[in-house]
């Protein structure tokens, strides 16, 4: 067996065994107090027919050698309909800061149709991955309208991955896409948000959802984000301001800006702490709520809010992207003028759904960094886990563990 393969089978045999000795913990296992009420797998999965796949990349280690690794990416897939359900959904979309790349954004603008499934992965890739999503796509979509303009996402994990190497393939795709169910959503060090950052710890992919009480209309809004935004020191949770009183190792820089592992125990000199966001965030919200084109880029804005509970600030380094769309029927019978019907919730009754747009990205940004372990990657840089205990101590001394 080829050495890289082996590696990379024993590493997930050995990450497969852990998790199921320990389960994982998510927000609410900590006693994290959050608004609103979640689905039953609190994921964008709740949402009916959605189905979400991850490829994930992890071999090597020491130092950066472009082309050979360390390697730590990957790439994650939604289907807003399942993998056997490519018909259009409405969708809409949003730049809260526009250092970053969402492709397909154009045709969004107009046309506002999704049929092939959403990637996400890292910023270098994103052309594999959209080729690799356009040729998996076409004999399955025959004569589709809109035949080359899948929506692929990416965020920077060129700290802790040989990003210059190109390693996320066509066949990573073709991986992820087989990978993809409906069901609980695997986060943390996954996909796509395999060498992501957040906040000053790991970050990574993250879910979660709210379900609306039928006085509201009893829909569902699931969120997914792959998060590798902010700096330690704007980290809040359920208010408190958690990373200004954690105490874990720091991510530190060199003098070019790139993180660095330091020799003591990453104990940062003088000056040498982050002190500017270079990172991201893609936020792909899905609901089975009836809505149009334009509610739904009004939906996508409503993410923003969710990153800035978290403390967030979208600083000019960061591309913050997010895309919201609706399962409702579009491909209605076309009366002899070419016409359709469709049905649109009112806009009266639709800030419920913008409140569990807000809930649910705040929560799937915490599920991301709670689910990420401590990475070690490329020139030996360690960036440590979110410390589950040091959270609920913080929490507890402000009085704001529910229990």
């Amino acid at each position: 067996m080829h050495l890289r393969l082996a590696v990379f089978l024993g590493m997930l045999s050995l990450g497969s065994a852990a998790q199921a000795q320990a389960p994982q913990q998510r927000a609410r296992d900590l006693g994290i107090p959050l608004d609103g009420t979640p689905g039953r797998l609190d994921a964008i999965t709740d949402v009916p027919g959605v189905a979400v796949g991850h490829q994930t990349l992890i071999s090597g280690s020491g130092p950066l050698r472009i082309g050979a690794g360390p390697v730590r990416t990957g790439v994650t897939v939604v289907f807003p309909r399942g993998v056997n359900d490519l018909s259009s959904v409405f969708a809409g979309w949003f730049s809260l800061n526009g250092n970053g790349e969402m492709t397909g954004t154009a045709w969004l603008d107009d046309y506002a149709l999704l049929i092939y499934p959403i990637s996400i992965t890292n910023t270098n890739s994103v052309g594999t991955v959209r080729d690799a999503v356009i040729e998996w796509g076409r004999p399955r979509i025959p004569g589709v309208f809109n035949c080359c303009l899948p929506v692929v996402a990416e965020t920077w994990d060129g700290d802790l991955n040989d990003i210059y190497g190109f390693h996320v393939t066509k066949a990573d795709l073709l991986a992820a896409i087989a990978n993809a169910k409906g069901g609980a959503v695997p986060e943390g060090n996954v996909g796509g948000g395999t060498g992501m950052q957040c906040l000053g710890f790991k970050g990574g992919i993250g879910t979660a959802s709210r379900q609306l009480p039928q006085s509201a209309g009893g829909f569902t809004v699931g969120v997914l984000v792959q998060c590798n935004f902010g700096l330690r020191e704007q980290l809040r949770v359920a208010g408190v301001p958690v990373g200004r009183e954690i105490k874990a190792d720091k991510p530190c820089y060199d003098t070019r800006r790139r993180l660095r592992p330091d020799q003591a125990a990453m104990r940062c000199p003088s000056g040498a702490e982050a002190t500017r966001e270079h990172g991201s965030i893609i936020v792909i919200i899905g609901t089975d709520a009836p809505l149009l084109p334009h509610q739904l880029r009004r939906v996508a804005r409503h993410a923003a809010l969710g990153i800035g509970r978290m403390g967030g600030v979208s600083g000019a380094g960061s591309g913050d992207l997010f895309l919201a769309f609706s399962t409702g029927k579009v491909d209605q019978p076309l009366d002899s003028a070419g016409v359709f019907p469709l049905r649109m919730l009112s806009d009266e009754r639709i800030d419920p759904i913008y409140e569990a747009t807000v809930q649910a990205t705040e929560e799937a940004i915490l599920n991301a960094m709670l689910a990420a372990k401590t990475m070690t990657g490329a020139d030996d840089l360690r960036v440590t886990a979110l410390p589950h205990d040091q959270v609920r101590s913080i929490l507890q001394k402000y009085g704001r563990l529910r229990n």
